[in-house]
């Protein structure tokens, strides 16, 4: 990803004598192109800023080692991209998890695969409050007032939105 908005450097100036930069001037220098490039990849404006302060975070934690790399830069693309895959891998777990609650096992496979594209349909259906109330409580085991906390409501909002989720889920399957 090296040059993906500016030149890239001699290689007499990177070399091993090449005195290490501090992490303000790293940052100054790449934060622009970081966010460019996770914005292309998450089409994301928040995810890629978010993804972009954890990736400096973890260089900045350890900038006495990173700073003095021959190319500081691809290791903080390849922190970025990690904690991207990384994101995305929980997504599809969490995802996988709910299906496994509301599909039944031991079925025809082929049923399965219907059942599942319907529960997909179901969901996009579902408000993104119903759809985070369902899966902080069924999927990821959060009381109703931890996940009234973390979703900034009530417990009893929670308990509305997850009946509300749960009866749109059974109105589809019917």
């Amino acid at each position: 990803m090296r040059g993906f908005g500016r030149p890239v450097p001699d290689e007499q100036e990177a070399g091993p004598t090449a005195v290490p930069e501090s992490f303000d001037a790293f940052f100054e220098r790449d934060h622009g192109d970081l966010f460019g490039a996770l914005y292309l990849v998450t089409r994301d404006r928040h995810e890629a800023e978010d993804l972009m302060q954890e990736a400096f975070l973890k260089l900045w934690e350890r900038w006495d080692r990173v700073g003095s790399l021959e190319d500081p830069t691809g290791y903080l693309y390849r922190t970025a991209m990690n904690a991207f895959r990384m994101g995305h891998r929980r997504s599809a777990m969490a995802a996988r998890r709910v299906l496994q609650l509301i599909v039944p096992r031991g079925r025809n496979p082929l049923d399965q695969v219907d059942d599942r594209d319907q529960i997909d349909r179901v969901l996009t259906r579902l408000t993104p409050r119903q759809r985070a109330a369902l899966v902080l409580t069924e999927l990821l085991g959060y009381s109703t007032e931890d996940a009234g906390q973390m979703l900034g409501v009530k417990a009893v909002t929670i308990r509305v939105l997850v009946s509300q989720a749960r009866k749109a889920v059974r109105e589809e399957s019917t």
